[in-house]
């Protein structure tokens, strides 16, 4: 975790629908962990609002990592820039761990105004977690969920 000040927001609140539509996906790509997008009018920091669930092929095809595919990612960027929106979250699962960012995740987090939402499928019951990843600081991002 970090040290440094909080970038914000410190919560967020997702509707339940949303929230079912990632499981599902994880699910879905289950034993590979799954990616995609949460779509929103602003960044989350700017007190945007996330508006759509946009699912994502990994082409790491990977228990272990994610990528998302280029095209798709590709995609994705037109149509939010297109329509004056923003990556308001990047989403994986975790297949077998806590819905952590684990240091490779850190790695890989090219998009510092966006959340990072982790999807863990290691109990039975799924688990959520958002967190904000800045210059390879992590800081935790309280869920809701709700409308």
């Amino acid at each position: 975790m970090s040290s440094g000040e909080h970038p914000g927001p410190a919560s967020v609140t997702l509707s339940a629908g949303l929230v079912e539509a990632m499981v599902m996906h994880a699910r879905a790509e289950y034993p590979n962990e799954m990616c995609g997008l949460v779509i929103g009018a602003a960044p989350a920091a700017d007190g945007g609002k996330a508006l759509r669930w946009e699912p994502a092929r990994n082409r790491a095809a990977s228990p272990m990592r994610y990528d998302i595919h280029p095209d798709d990612l590709y995609r994705l960027t037109v149509e939010t820039d297109d329509a004056g929106e923003v990556f308001w979250a990047i989403v994986h699962s975790h297949t077998h761990s806590a819905p952590r960012p684990s240091l490779t995740d850190v790695g890989l987090a090219f998009y510092a105004d966006a959340l990072y939402i982790l999807v863990s499928l290691a109990d039975p019951e799924p688990s959520l977690a958002a967190w904000r990843i800045v210059g390879g600081e992590v800081f935790p991002v309280e869920l809701f969920v709700g409308e």
